[in-house]
């Protein structure tokens, strides 16, 4: 698999576990809140429901649209840099020379360095050092919504399940303990993806999880 393709693969994989961890986070915020302020079974499941369905398109529009937007300032920063290589070479070759310079390459090894470089994917390479991001690496934006539209409905459906199989004396609770183990799970994993450390992240997961049941639980208390 080449690096395309492969970074491609983890960015979609990103969108399905970032999906899967709003869906479990927004819907047991939604169900306990509702089951803090009654003990309706049905009355508590629409709500998820009707939550996981928002959720789902919201997720989905919202990961079209951002990846949308990146794809349009990246395409203006090819059409940037198409142009100032079209115009002014000399000046983009400095840029990248001096740029390699900067980072403690020797001077001759920066010019020969540059020239391969250059040579090789000119506008590639200027965009790299100018901007900070490779061309042709995109995510697809189809691909992203695809990713959060099948995932999220998945996470959603784990706390649901959880209060509507657990004895109702034993319902908030069991639902609670389920979700911390899920969002500790998907954050690990989003840790992985992302390279960032596994402990610090799953834990900031899960205790986003539970500052958002205990906050929509003791609101919907309030209405009991």
């Amino acid at each position: 698999m080449d690096k395309q393709s492969l970074m491609q693969r983890n960015n979609l994989i990103r969108a399905a576990v970032m999906g899967a961890n709003d869906g479990i986070l927004s819907v047991s915020g939604i169900i306990l809140g509702v089951a803090g302020a009654t003990s309706d079974t049905g009355t508590i499941l629409l709500a998820g429901f009707a939550g996981m369905l928002a959720g789902t398109v919201s997720m989905a529009m919202g990961e079209y649209v951002s990846v949308s937007s990146q794809h349009d300032a990246q395409e203006k920063v090819r059409q940037i840099q198409t142009n100032a290589l079209a115009t002014n070479y000399d000046e983009e070759f400095s840029y990248v020379e001096d740029k390699y310079v900067a980072d403690g390459i020797s001077p001759h090894l920066a010019q020969q360095a540059t020239k391969e470089m250059m040579s090789k994917d000119a506008l590639t390479t200027t965009v790299r050092e100018r901007y900070g991001f490779s061309l042709n690496h995109e995510l697809s934006a189809g691909g992203a919504a695809l990713a959060s539209l099948i995932s999220f409905p998945i996470g959603s459906i784990l706390p649901m399940l959880a209060i509507s199989t657990a004895p109702k004396d034993m319902r908030e609770i069991a639902t609670f303990i389920s979700v911390i183990i899920a969002l500790a799970l998907t954050g690990y994993a989003s840790a992985i993806l992302n390279g960032s450390n596994k402990k610090r992240v799953a834990l900031r997961n899960v205790v986003a999880g539970i500052f958002t049941m205990i906050a929509t639980y003791a609101i919907g208390s309030l209405f009991r």
